[in-house]
């Protein structure tokens, strides 16, 4: 079967997949979501995850939609990091993510999996905004989503949440 020869071929762009992660955190839903919310300033691993690296003093999330998250300097300087497109605790929360080269958008979900139990996964979605040479440029990793730095930056910021509980876990602090 031959095709109209004057016809030209149309190309679907393959569809950019998200970058997924989750780590399972000993705590209950209610619990881990307020202490992401609350304590991430404390535990974001800023250096190299933020903009401002050493100079970040605090992360800041205004828990509403429309709500900004955002990193202080010692300066006062503020940078946006994306504003919360949908704002339910303890289940989740949307935002934009502007740390990108083009805004993307980062959904965070709590699930219970038992009473003392969460399952926080991230979905990082939106890439289809960023150029070819966007997607190869360097995050705070090298490689940029072409080279699975973003996936291995969120493994290792969910990480560190989970270090958090486990730690809590060690010294006893009630679930």
């Amino acid at each position: 079967m031959q095709g109209d020869p004057g016809r030209r071929a149309v190309v679907t762009p393959l569809r950019r997949p998200s970058v997924r992660q989750s780590v399972v955190v000993r705590a209950p839903q209610r619990r881990t979501f307020d202490t992401f919310v609350a304590t991430i300033g404390a535990w974001w691993p800023v250096q190299p995850f933020s903009a401002g690296k050493d100079q970040v003093r605090e992360v800041t999330v205004e828990r509403r939609a429309g709500g900004r998250v955002y990193e202080t300097w010692a300066d006062g300087t503020e940078v946006t990091w994306g504003e919360l497109l949908a704002w339910e605790p303890p289940d989740r929360f949307v935002m934009t993510w502007t740390m990108t080269p083009a805004p993307t958008e980062v959904e965070l979900t709590f699930t219970a999996l038992a009473h003392r139990l969460t399952r926080v996964a991230v979905e990082h979605r939106g890439w289809e905004a960023l150029t070819e040479e966007q997607l190869g440029e360097d995050c705070a990793l090298p490689g940029g989503y072409t080279g699975g730095s973003y996936a291995a930056g969120w493994a290792l910021i969910l990480g560190r949440l989970g270090t958090v509980f486990d730690l809590a876990a060690e010294e006893g602090e009630p679930g």
